[in-house]
């Protein structure tokens, strides 16, 4: 079995690695538009790919299907209320983005502010990505891969200790090298690559699930089963006691998801890689669609695996793993685990591609060392991003006893999500706010935030009013406070943007329906099962 499993799992991931080298070997990978951003050559299968496989890691898979086992299908709003912050982006941030050709979100800042607000957006960021996204993507990424490869049968490590720190250095070596060698064009294909199978596995995964359910007797014969023996798990509206109350959807929920996807670097970093404004918007809203897809992958396993497993002791984040290594046949089971490597690394080369582009252009170039040469600021960036590669693999391991890594995720991003988006959107929607607005902001919000997390008393106020409600409450004072200084202090003149001129800026024509349809379409699943 394990000899199967293993040679499943090393053909699909070599396959990808050949196939990824092979189109992208003559790319421009020594200027920064080539090697940062792709040469702006990127179509809409290309960004859409990326954005889901950048989203789509361990954290997600195991960490959304452990809160689904626990609350059920109320969790989906992870992935649907995405939607909306989709369509957000494709018509309203994205044209504003390619219009000034940046190639980090911090640029933006400085183009609307100034440098200084440029510079502690961009520690902000790297210090987030160093500290609690890469290492939570790569210890995510050990837990998933130990259970369904079962590796401490297959190389004979006892320790579990042992095992967790080889697991993360084996993965993080190879993003790493997919990364820093290859830039964001190799990342965006490799991406590609591994969505196809990772669509493919996780549907493949609820198959087989519904199959157990049932007895073999038929996957209709095991949804009814599982509706009728769990209804309560059917239920879109969250309760109180559940990690997303449905109140929350329309406050700090909303506000997370339009800061990932509309001011995350690591996300968005790909849209401006697009070739025109009509790609990226496809490119945006395909992804939108993608992720509609998302309960019946990252939900509805994790019901399945509560009705089979709930009575055997299984913890939340062990419960996809065990699933995944009980219902696949072996070779299956290796090809799987190769798409999870693969999940892994497409969010792990992601966010060392972001960071180290955001070091790049706007710490080394910006800052240490401003006639530095298109190569000089390549190569800084791969010695940055060793260096932070090499950080965060020590780090990772050390995450071991977290609770819920999914919602450990989502209450350290809320830390500089919030001040980020007030910022970003403050800035678009202005023309007088000063620079001096958007850094109070910023430092101001991440110290109110973490305060209200961390330092008591005021650590009582998210248990009060819930973490949700608080963000969007910090969210409204941060704004609010942008525009008073505004009004006080305003700037001396009228920001307007100009167009830099690096993208045609002509919108799709279907942006508009296709955006309308998808919000509908958000609707129409919250309402078929509200009450379960």
């Amino acid at each position: 079995m394990h000899a199967l499993t293993l040679a499943s799992f090393l053909f699909f991931t070599g396959l990808v690695a050949f196939v990824t080298w092979r189109i992208t070997r003559r790319d421009d990978h020594r200027s920064t538009s080539g090697y940062f951003l792709a040469g702006r050559t990127l179509t809409f299968p290309l960004i859409a790919a990326s954005m889901l496989m950048t989203n789509l890691s361990t954290e997600q898979m195991v960490g959304l299907n452990g809160s689904a086992f626990t609350d059920g299908l109320s969790v989906m709003a992870w992935e649907v209320i995405a939607v909306i912050a989709l369509v957000a982006l494709a018509l309203f941030f994205l044209p504003r983005f390619l219009k000034s050709g940046i190639a980090t979100l911090p640029q933006l800042l400085a183009i609307r502010f100034d440098t200084g607000t440029q510079l502690i957006a961009n520690v902000i960021f790297l210090i987030a990505y160093a500290v609690v996204l890469l290492p939570i993507i790569l210890y995510s990424g050990a837990i998933g891969l130990q259970g369904m490869l079962d590796l401490q049968g297959l190389t004979g490590i006892e320790s579990n200790t042992a095992l967790l720190w080889a697991t993360v250095w084996a993965v993080g070596l190879i993003g790493a090298v997919y990364a820093l060698f290859g830039g964001l064009r190799t990342v965006a294909v490799s991406d590609t690559l591994n969505g196809v199978g990772l669509l493919i596995g996780g549907f493949v995964i609820v198959y087989f699930g519904l199959q157990a359910v049932s007895g073999g007797s038929g996957v209709m014969e095991g949804w009814s089963i599982l509706k009728e023996s769990d209804p309560s798990k059917f239920n879109s509206m969250g309760g109180p006691d559940q990690q997303v109350p449905f109140s929350t959807i329309f406050t700090g929920v909303l506000l997370l998801h339009l800061f990932y996807w509309t001011t995350n670097q690591q996300i968005i970093q790909r849209t401006f890689a697009a070739k025109n404004l009509a790609e990226g918007q496809k490119g945006v809203l395909l992804t939108g669609f993608l992720k509609l897809l998302g309960p019946l992958y990252l939900v509805l396993p994790g019901i399945i695996a509560y009705h089979l497993y709930a009575d055997q002791g299984i913890r939340a984040d062990e419960a996809y793993g065990h699933l995944v290594f009980n219902v696949l046949p072996p070779y299956l089971t290796g090809f799987f685990a190769a798409v999870m490597v693969g999940a892994i690394l497409s969010s792990f080369n992601s966010a060392l591609n972001s960071t180290t582009t955001i070091f790049s252009l706007g710490i080394y170039k910006g800052v240490l060392k401003k006639d530095a040469t298109e190569e000089q600021v390549v190569k800084s960036g791969k010695v940055f991003g060793w260096t932070m590669a090499i950080t965060t693999m020590i780090i990772a391991p050390l995450l071991a006893g977290q609770d819920s890594l999914f919602g450990y995720l989502q209450k350290m991003n809320a830390i500089y999500f919030i001040p980020i988006l007030a910022v970003v959107l403050v800035g678009l929607l202005t023309k007088r706010v000063p620079p001096m607005a958007a850094k109070v902001a910023l430092v101001g919000g991440c110290l109110l935030i973490a305060a209200g997390y961390f330092v008591p008393p005021f650590n009582k106020l998210p248990i009060v009013m819930h973490e949700f409600h608080f963000v969007a409450a910090v969210f409204v004072l941060l704004v609010a406070v942008m525009l008073v200084i505004g009004k006080l202090r305003p700037r001396a003149t009228d920001w307007v943007q100009e167009d830099s001129g690096d993208v045609d800026l002509t919108p799709w024509k279907g942006a508009v329906p296709t955006g309308i349809v998808l919000v509908v379409l958000v609707v129409i699943m919250y309402a078929s099962f509200a009450g379960g």
